[in-house]
């Protein structure tokens, strides 16, 4: 479990808190969006948990250990992985093997080989080992970067508005690899402004101003849609189908927030009414 408690935080040379007496928590195994307008301080968040820049006002305790001792510092890198938006500013090697084995170098080499291939295979990559990274697409660098974050083996994966330069073929692939993620016991912060990624999430928290100003669970989504219209945050398209749906008197309740889902309980109804 992830315990943010009463965190502010500064930027050098700014006269106000970027972050303001922030209280949240993360649980083992869910997926979190953190959501909020640009400069709200969403990234900082992010750059906090992971330890790139150091805790100055409050706690962050991480599975009982408090990242702002420095005792703790190599055990909370090893549990927790970041990963930006853009790749291309994340690649240090041009060959995918050096790339992925770099942060491995301390492991004996049967081991690097074992962690490397079963993190090709969790973003389905696995063909590409031997290949550069300048030959492939924006969206399959993306999914390298994730795959060097598996490869150390973390507990929590944190995820930078992964998908902002990314084509829409390029994020589905992505989601596809956030959910089975979760399914194997990750722990998966998505920081974003891309309204399909919140239907990921099983809490979406708005950030606004430096503070948590609501924490909304998945099932309540429909409920609680114009909370997300307040704060411009762009709704998904098949939530506002729902909501229409609502208004018509039909109340259909989503697990996954599928547009197969979402057609297979539509023809459920209709089926119903036709019988």
């Amino acid at each position: 479990m992830i315990k943010v408690e009463n965190v502010s935080f500064k930027y050098k040379n700014s006269k106000k808190n970027i972050l303001d007496n922030l209280n949240f928590e993360v649980n083992n195994g869910e997926i979190i969006a953190i959501v909020g307008k640009n400069a709200s301080g969403k990234s900082t968040i992010g750059k906090l948990l992971s330890g790139i820049i150091k805790l100055k006002k409050g706690r962050i305790i991480i599975d009982d250990l408090d990242i702002s001792k420095r005792k703790n510092y190599n055990l909370i890198n090893d549990k927790v992985g970041i990963v930006f938006q853009n790749p291309e500013n994340q690649i240090i090697f041009n060959s995918i093997y050096d790339e992925l084995s770099f942060s491995l170098k301390n492991l004996e080499k049967q081991e690097i080989e074992e962690r490397i291939n079963y993190a090709l295979e969790q973003v389905d990559m696995i063909d590409k080992k031997e290949e550069d990274l300048y030959t492939l697409s924006l969206g399959q660098k993306q999914r390298i970067m994730i795959a060097e974050i598996l490869a150390k083996k973390p507990k929590y994966i944190i995820l930078d508005e992964p998908t902002t330069m990314i084509d829409s073929k390029g994020k589905e692939k992505i989601y596809q690899i956030i959910k089975k993620l979760k399914d194997q016991g990750y722990t998966i912060i998505c920081i974003t402004n891309i309204s399909d990624e919140i239907l990921l999430a099983d809490r979406v928290l708005i950030l606004n101003d430096g503070k948590i100003e609501h924490v909304i669970e998945k099932k309540d989504l429909v409920e609680k849609s114009n909370i997300l219209k307040k704060f411009e945050i762009k709704e998904p398209t098949i939530l506002k189908i729902l909501v229409e749906l609502k208004k018509c008197g039909i109340n259909l309740k989503l697990n996954e927030f599928s547009v197969n889902e979402l057609v297979f309980n539509l023809k459920g109804l209709i089926n119903e009414k036709s019988d």
